[in-house]
């Protein structure tokens, strides 16, 4: 086996497995992602552990589901005593480093890296006032704003990220120096970017790429009547019931245009890896925290289980030690990403840890595999974007079978091997009886919903009151990029 290789992690928010070259999108510009794809394996059946950021990724910093860590929504604290895979790489001598974007509240903004720079695009805590978005408010938030003030203009996202990308290629020459003149062996660093996240702005030039381009989602929003009961809710919730063509085709061609801009991001940094010597013995990951529905079934962001919500790019690159251009159709989750990720680097696992390495079966498509894995999306009544009530959700996939569990609603059952676009639910269908009792008894082993919704409940008073004691003593905020509303604009909308 070779030595243990450098890692090179790239992680970015809210990118659709869909909209890019690499997973069969003829019309996406993302020729750095899709070079990736052809020089290592890429996994078209990656799932996130939540569809939703801070949930989504203090599971990947752990390697635990929801349920195990704590944190259901974006205004949970991840426990600091818990390991993190950055702990686990600190263990094994390395000292890894973050550029950007962590999304993680309270006041352990480290979580185990030794090194963070540039930092996220929000406060610390949970209670201290939102960011000014300028003629972009509201636009980043599951709400009608992000879809009316779409387009071509410029987000202040965008330009944090390419602040995180000048970060990141300083750190690589930094490195490459250390290691060239053997101060340094090896290096593990990550890079958290926020694109392509609304708001669905992107720059003029990007922008008029793919307007006129981008026809409108599939498939189209269900008939009246059809609609599953929490996702109705859910539409009502967001007041994305009744979006125009106009709306939709401008949103989505922004998000095209966010996602080559992107692309243009990480393949300066791959470059740079190439330039610097570094890129032979440095195993690179490429993944993102949840999808974007992108007005597939008629709904918008994330937050349920949908393929285009909760199916996430993953895609490794290791020189000499994995294949070439190979594709694996085995369901994974970023909690068995990140145990891969310890695994290469010859890190420790993580104690008590829900993810699998899936090395092996990165190496060889026919190694075993569990075939199975689970996401989870529970709030809170009273916390924002929650429909009314508390929300427990979860979804098992397992082989080519998927089902999607509301406590309280009927289940959805989909064969994704026959149905990919998830538009026949089998729920009701006599002929898979069996396979649902089956499919619902293991989503709720070791998971009681009712017990989830009683911590949750629980929880709002705790989160309620330090709400209050951050709006009035107004903590310091650290590894904080300075977001203005200036930053912003919009050339055209609705």
């Amino acid at each position: 086996m070779a030595s243990a290789p450098n890692l090179l992690f790239i992680f970015s928010d809210q990118h659709s497995a869909r909209v890019a070259g690499c997973y069969g999108d003829r019309l996406a510009e993302t020729p750095a992602l899709d070079r990736l794809a052809a020089e290592g394996v890429s996994f078209d059946a990656g799932y996130c552990p939540s569809p939703l950021c801070t949930p989504s990724r203090m599971s990947a910093m752990t390697a635990r589901h929801p349920h195990r860590t704590g944190v259901w929504g974006n205004q949970d604290v991840l426990h600091s005593g818990l390991p993190t895979f950055a702990h686990s790489l600190g263990a094994a001598g390395l000292e890894p480093v973050l550029i950007g974007r962590l999304h993680s509240l309270g006041p352990d903004q480290l979580l185990g890296y030794c090194d963070r720079e540039v930092g996220d695009h929000h406060p610390n805590w949970t209670g201290m006032p939102r960011i000014d978005m300028g003629p972009l408010e509201g636009t980043a938030s599951p709400d009608r704003r992000s879809l009316r003030h779409s387009g071509a203009g410029q987000s202040a996202y965008e330009l944090k990220d390419e602040d995180v990308t000048e970060a990141a290629l300083a750190r690589l020459e930094r490195i490459g120096a250390e290691i060239a003149t053997g101060r340094r062996e090896r290096f593990a660093m990550t890079v958290g970017l926020m694109l392509p996240h609304a708001p669905f702005v992107a720059r003029a030039e990007d922008y008029a790429r793919f307007a006129g381009r981008v026809g409108p989602a599939r498939p189209r929003k269900p008939k009246a009547g059809e609609d599953h009961p929490w996702i109705a809710a859910w539409r009502e919730r967001t007041d994305s019931a009744d979006v125009g063509q106009a709306e939709e085709l401008r949103a989505r061609a922004a998000y095209y245009g966010l996602v080559a801009a992107m692309d243009r991001m990480i393949g300066r940094i791959l470059d740079r890896l190439d330039a610097l010597g570094l890129a032979k013995n440095t195993l690179v990951v490429y993944a993102s925290d949840h999808g974007e529905q992108l007005g597939a079934h008629g709904l918008w962001w994330k937050h349920t289980f949908y393929e285009a919500s909760v199916r996430v790019p993953m895609i490794l690159r290791w020189p000499g030690c994995l294949p070439e251009g190979e594709r694996r159709g085995q369901p994974v989750n970023l909690t068995d990403l990140t145990a891969t990720m310890l695994d290469a680097m010859g890190a420790p696992a993580l104690p008590d840890a829900c993810g699998v390495s899936f090395l092996e079966v990165a190496r060889d498509g026919r190694a075993p595999w569990i075939d199975r894995t689970f996401s989870e999306y529970c709030q809170a009544s009273r916390m924002d974007w929650a429909p009314p009530g508390t929300t427990v959700n979860r979804m098992i996939r397992e082989g080519r079978y998927k089902l999607n569990y509301y406590h309280g609603h009927p289940p959805q059952l989909f064969d994704l091997a026959e149905d990919p676009e998830e538009e026949r639910d089998l729920a009701a269908s006599p002929r898979h009886a069996a396979l649902r009792e089956s499919l619902l008894a293991e989503v709720l082993r070791g998971w009681d919903p009712d017990a989830i919704a009683r911590r949750l409940e629980a929880s709002l008073t705790a989160k309620e009151l330090m709400a209050k004691w951050a709006d009035a003593t107004r903590p310091e905020s650290t590894h904080f990029w300075p977001m203005r509303a200036e930053l912003n604009r919009l050339d055209a909308a609705e």
